[in-house]
């Protein structure tokens, strides 16, 4: 399935049009802040092998390690592939961007492929960071019922259904946001095609996508961490409740890798997304921008196996068995 024909079934208004009449959108990237782009270069170069190898490493631990088949390390895994793609769909333009002293055009059909894949891959991680919390708060409150509620048919549902929500709402935003009219020489002043930056170049007709904008915010940032925090709450209260103070630690161990990667994700995409137009300087939102969409993915499998001794455990297992075979 080819990105032209995509456009075409989604966007029908604009293909119709021929592809030289197409605006084609130039990143702004970190040009204006030149002494910066050598340094930054490297500096996100480095993040991003090390998240291709730490998140690798989770996929493949969690495929390969027995003591890590469970629903948990299920979502897991599915948070790491996400992550990998994550990255990727941002870090090489960003990296040829850094790479050169002038902002580097983008195609109106690479524009669309961009934002399409960052809002799939953005709104599956929130819907997946929410189904590990859910799956905690059941382990540690029902853990009767656990295992007939946390069936191996429900976690592949829930992991279908984020990636289907994530379709969904990039379909209808992107429907929205690239039907509008756009100057003929469109400037983003960002390193990539994202939704607020693309949407304020628009001459007419934003309150639609704005509208949109908004409801997807509050449906996919605020009510995810609104649920997640209430789990969390009823697990304390559980953890709180346990006698056993071996108990708690375990369930500390166990808990708190999640949730600190669940403030670093939905505290910076709060703060990007839930704020006035003009809360804070276009710098600014680069940085922020630049840390939940390249640090981030890298802190997630670093926090992972430092924290959470099942990790740890099967990675040294996994490192002494490849030194020890011949």
């Amino acid at each position: 399935m080819s990105l032209p024909w995509l456009c075409r079934r989604f966007w029908p208004e604009v293909m119709a049009e021929e592809n030289h009449t197409l605006p084609e959108f130039l990143l702004l990237g970190f040009s204006d802040l030149r002494a910066l782009q050598g340094p930054l270069f490297w500096v996100v170069l480095l993040v991003y092998l090390v998240t291709l190898l730490g998140n690798s490493t989770i996929i493949l631990l969690t495929q390969a390690s027995p003591a890590l088949h469970s629903p948990m390390y299920y979502f897991l895994r599915h948070l790491s592939v996400v992550e990998l793609l994550y990255t990727t769909d941002i870090v090489p333009r960003t990296l040829a961007n850094l790479a050169s002293p002038h902002p580097q055009a983008i195609s109106f059909q690479g524009c669309v492929a961009q934002m399409y894949v960052f809002i799939v891959l953005g709104i599956s991680e929130c819907c997946l960071l929410t189904t590990m919390a859910y799956d905690r708060y059941l382990a540690i409150c029902r853990p009767l019922h656990y295992s007939a509620l946390m069936n191996w048919r429900a976690c592949m549902a829930m992991v279908a259904v984020s990636w289907l929500m994530g379709i969904i709402t990039a379909t209808t935003h992107a429907s929205l946001i690239f039907t509008l009219p756009f100057p003929s020489h469109p400037i983003v002043p960002h390193f990539l095609c994202d939704i607020l930056p693309v949407l304020r170049l628009a001459s007419a007709g934003k309150h639609k996508s704005e509208i949109s904008v908004v409801t997807a915010t509050v449906v996919f940032i605020m009510v995810p961490f609104s649920l997640i925090m209430a789990s969390y709450a009823r697990i304390l209260g559980a953890i709180l409740a346990t006698a056993s103070t071996q108990g708690r630690r375990k369930v500390f161990s166990t808990c708190s890798s999640h949730l600190l990667v669940v403030f670093l994700f939905f505290g910076t995409a709060s703060i990007t997304y839930i704020q006035p137009q003009g809360g804070s300087s276009v710098t600014m939102n680069r940085i922020l921008s630049l840390f939940y969409t390249v640090i981030t993915p890298m802190l997630n499998p670093i926090i992972y196996t430092l924290r959470n001794k099942e990790v740890a455990g099967a990675l040294r297992h996994m490192v002494k068995r490849q030194v020890s075979s011949p």
